[in-house]
């Protein structure tokens, strides 16, 4: 067997023998890529106290890499599919190592979001490669399997995201979580052409650029709005954007319904399985990323946990994904899809609802099953569901079913950040103005209402000032800890309602598990292509 990987999927006569392999590599890369938010929630701290980062320049510390990861996905999805998988893969993980280089080494805040944004630009291109890759590699009787193990990869990068960051931290400079990415990417793009072959899609047409461009637009345009309307206020920005947003995709499903060979055929969302499996990704997303963010910041600001000891606490979660998709891979053949889909909604659901409880004094065992629950809710319900959303797309369109479901999973999460996150800020706020309104000056409540870390530096400011002193000190910072839990309890209750909608939708929309109906329900190329790859 030759060294490197060079002959093409598409003129192999069999399975790839080191389709597991492949696999192994296809998931490092996944690693890194979510790992590069992750990370960010346990460095924000040092990153803020470091470049005196406002609450407005953190957000977009954060979401420089999400805007490009979301709006460039579905287009480079389709480049790769048309020139290149393996190639686009090796070409996102250089580009993401250089954004991670360039991240490591500037420290002013412009630079920085310039470094995310173009380490989001290679998270757009390694993305949907990984998923068309394995769907390429792989014939359809083991497919569900290996895109359950890219699935617990995700959850796995959730939980080892901050830990690494954490144990950085411990020595390092927050630039140091930016440069642990570059020699993961290395070994990636090393495995990559040793291991994953080569391919691409046979005899697809030109590449659709007027619809490529439209849902960069209205993708783009609808994140930003959605960062910066709930966080900052709906100032023309934001509601320009929105506009931007609405009117590009009508002009994107009017191109794509008249274009003999679209980018996105949108027809496929009136197939049932397709458009609930996008649905039950977009509202699963939602929920989970919006309450791990600021759960996560409940453990470092108000029980005081280093980066290291909140990484470690994380690790249930990750924990709990193994579990799922361990269960999940056994039971879908059985119950099916919308069973396992609508039971891994619940169970995320009710691990939401559960942060309800959270209160002043809760201690980490208070968030222990919230978060057991949200780890295996992502392993019962996000394999099965991209499952079925590859299974949706014939093969010369791959790398555009996996830009679709990876479109849908970043702007839920982002969604559900900047949603959940401007519903937390709001009801912080106006606790603790009730709380201790009438007690501080008007440039301390100021900064101590922008943000809990900034509610605490307030109170250490208190703390050695002969007019305030330790009691008043303490009061505010116990006053800053019950606004915050108060915030997380009301932002989870509408998150859970939010999520718990989503799921009737979803189960209403999804088929039952009758085999005739999926195969009446797939388009005429899936089933043929579906066909080919058993005679593989």
């Amino acid at each position: 067997m030759p060294l490197l990987a060079t002959t093409p999927v598409e003129k192999m006569t069999g399975p790839y023998a080191r389709r597991w392999w492949a696999l192994l590599v296809l998931c490092l890369s996944l690693l890194i890529v979510v790992m590069a938010n992750t990370s960010l929630i346990v460095a924000a701290p040092a990153m803020t106290a470091d470049l005196g980062l406002s609450s407005s320049d953190l957000q977009w510390v954060i979401d420089g890499y999400t805007v490009p990861y979301a709006a460039l996905m579905l287009v480079l999805g389709s480049i790769g599919d048309k020139y290149s998988r393996r190639g686009a893969l090796i070409t996102g993980l250089v580009i993401f190592a250089g954004g991670s280089v360039m991240g490591s080494l500037v420290d002013e805040t412009g630079l920085v979001v310039a470094a995310r944004a173009v380490m989001g630009v290679g998270a757009a291109v390694v993305m949907p490669a990984t998923l068309s890759l394995l769907v390429a590699v792989f014939p359809r009787r083991e497919r569900a399997r290996a895109i359950t193990a890219w699935t617990a990869t995700s959850g796995l990068a959730i939980a080892v995201g901050p830990l690494v960051a954490g144990w950085l931290l411990e020595d390092h400079s927050w630039g140091s979580t930016f440069l642990v990415n570059v020699p993961i990417a290395v070994a990636a793009v090393v495995g990559a052409l040793l291991l994953v072959p080569p391919s691409r899609a046979a005899g697809m047409g030109r590449i659709d650029y007027v619809g490529g461009l439209l849902s960069i637009v209205s993708v783009g345009s609808l994140v930003y709005a959605t960062i910066e309307g709930p966080h900052f206020g709906w100032g023309a920005g934001p509601v320009a954007a929105a506009v931007v947003a609405g009117v590009g995709l009508v002009a994107f499903v009017a191109w794509e319904l008249r274009h003999p060979h679209p980018m996105l055929d949108v027809r496929r969302f009136l197939l049932r399985p397709f458009s609930g499996s996008m649905l039950a990704v977009l509202f699963f997303f939602f929920g989970t990323y919006g309450a791990i963010y600021y759960a996560t910041q409940f453990l470092q600001f108000v029980l005081g946990y280093g980066a290291l000891e909140t990484g470690v606490r994380l690790l249930p979660l990750a924990g709990a994904v193994f579990v799922g998709a361990a269960v999940t891979g056994k039971l879908t053949p059985k119950l099916g899809v919308r069973a396992m889909v609508g039971s891994g909604m619940v169970i995320g659901t009710v691990g939401v609802l559960l942060l309800v409880l959270i209160e002043k004094d809760s201690a980490y065992a208070d968030f222990l099953a919230p978060m057991l629950l949200l780890g295996l809710a992502i392993g019962l319900s996000v394999s099965p569901a991209t499952d079925t959303i590859m299974g949706s797309f014939p093969e010369s369109e791959l790398g555009v079913a996996g830009g679709a479901n990876d479109t849908a999973l970043e702007l839920g999460g982002s969604l559900g950040i900047a949603v959940l996150g401007s519903l937390l800020g709001t009801a912080y706020r106006d606790e603790l103005a009730a709380l201790v309104g009438n007690r501080l000056p008007a440039a301390a409540l100021d900064t101590a209402q922008d943000s809990v870390g900034g509610g605490l530096a307030v109170a250490e400011r208190l703390a050695t000032d002969p007019a305030a002193g330790p009691r008043q000190a303490e009061a505010l910072a116990g006053a800053v800890n019950q606004s915050f839990a108060h915030g997380v309890a009301t932002t989870s209750l509408v998150g859970g309602i939010i999520m718990a909608a989503g799921t009737l939708i979803v189960l209403a929309v999804l088929p039952g598990r009758r085999a005739r109906q999926r195969s009446e329900e797939k388009p005429a190329e899936a089933r043929q292509t579906e066909h080919s790859d058993s005679a593989r």
